[in-house]
């Protein structure tokens, strides 16, 4: 199937695309509840069950660029199915490690394949959207992307309850050959669609692409609005918030799974609104207010005094982080030049990823010295900062005309 084929359908593309990063990311929240208590079975230190995390997210760093120019050269199916294989190869071998330093290596591969398909998706979105249509398919996307990730730790709990920790890795792993097959046999190759400038894109070495991007004040400010939403999101949410539910509420795992899966609901509800919100009235309209308000969520976590408070903020995080989501990401795609689809958005997943690696470490630290509190106090700050900055001096890429 070529893009040529199938070009006229960038419908089409966009479903199979969500099939794929639904299986991806289902397989993904499934390991979340289980990794620290994976690594622990090795007898490890809570820094070194720490690593286990941020090993992935250097992967992901570290192959994002790379994931831009095997889009480029190879096609984008044929990037989407190395990095669903990497992950699959990566997530069995966790299955069957044996040892600390065997897990940790294994994360390294998965991480990698991971940062693969993520990167390839962005970029095949950038190809079958226009930016009158870019805001409502990237929603959609980011959407499902949210949705399983939030739903993912409930089978991964129970998988790792009635079959042991291994579980939720080795299925991961299928989840992994899954995509590897979907994105071969189902997903359209894209990189024809963008004709002849990205085959003049090719002949441009990519750190003169990458200092086209550099140049660009708004690609730059919309790298950091992704940046922090990251550093929050793993930082805090991911690694703090269960912390602080605990110590403070005295609330059950239970009790604290069902707040995010809450607002893993809310934000598929206004995923769609918000992206249609962006092609009508303009990227800046959702990304400023939506990133304040998800450094408002984390004012609320920071001084929750009970559960009905503690519902409310994950309500508004991920309300606000949903909405977000996919504005960037538009706006990302918007700002790349003509061809040049996979440096702009290999560029963004890479400085987000760098976020998600930085967050656990610095908010961590934080809290180590300042209280589980201050990462908050200081997530929010930085959320604001950030759309501050992003108000005042991006431009808008695009509005629909009347």
């Amino acid at each position: 199937m070529t893009a040529q084929r199938d070009g006229a359908r960038p419908t089409a593309v966009l479903a199979w695309m969500c099939v794929l990063i639904a299986v991806n990311q289902l397989g993904f929240g499934a390991v979340i509840p289980v990794l620290p208590l994976y690594a622990l079975s090795f007898d490890v230190s809570q820094t070194a069950i720490g690593l286990t995390i941020a090993i992935y997210g250097v992967a992901r760093v570290a192959l994002g660029v790379p994931a831009g120019q095997i889009a480029d050269r190879l096609g984008r199916r044929s990037s989407l199915a190395l990095g669903g294989l990497l992950s699959a190869l990566g997530n069995f071998w966790c299955a069957a490690a044996d040892s600390y330093a065997e897990l940790v290596v294994a994360r390294l591969v998965a991480g990698g394949g991971a940062g693969i398909v993520l990167t390839a998706g962005l970029i095949v979105l950038a190809d079958i959207t226009t930016p009158a249509t870019r805001g409502r398919a990237m929603a959609i996307y980011q959407g499902v992307f949210l949705f399983a990730v939030g739903i993912g730790p409930f089978p991964g709990g129970y998988l790792a309850e009635r079959f042991g920790v291994e579980a939720p890795f080795f299925v991961y792993g299928v989840a992994g050959a899954l995509v590897t097959l979907v994105a071969w046999f189902c997903v359209a190759e894209t990189r024809a669609l963008a004709g002849k400038s990205a085959e003049t894109a090719l002949s441009v070495p990519m750190v003169a692409q990458l200092r086209a991007l550099a140049a660009n004040t708004g690609f730059l400010l919309v790298c950091l609005i992704g940046f922090t939403n990251a550093l929050a999101r793993t930082g805090a949410l991911f690694s703090i918030v269960p912390i602080l539910a605990l110590d403070r509420l005295a609330l059950s795992a239970s009790a604290t799974g069902f707040g995010l899966a809450l607002g893993s609901v809310v934000g598929l509800a206004v995923t769609y609104p918000a992206g249609a919100v962006v092609d009508r009235f303009g990227r800046k309209t959702v990304i400023v207010p939506m990133t304040v308000l998800t450094g408002a969520s984390m004012l609320c976590f920071a001084l929750a005094p009970d559960y009905a408070w503690f519902l409310l903020a994950c309500a508004i995080w991920g309300g606000a982080s949903a909405a977000s989501g996919a504005a960037p990401a538009a706006y990302a795609a918007d700002s790349a030049p003509a061809g040049m689809n996979a440096a702009a958005m290999s560029s963004y997943r890479v400085l987000s990823d760098v976020g998600y690696v930085l967050g656990p470490i610095l908010l961590g630290l934080l809290g180590d010295w300042g209280g589980l509190e201050l990462p908050f106090w200081v997530g929010a700050a930085a959320l604001v900062l950030a759309a501050g900055l992003f108000a005042k001096l991006a431009p808008e890429t695009h509005r629909a005309k009347g």
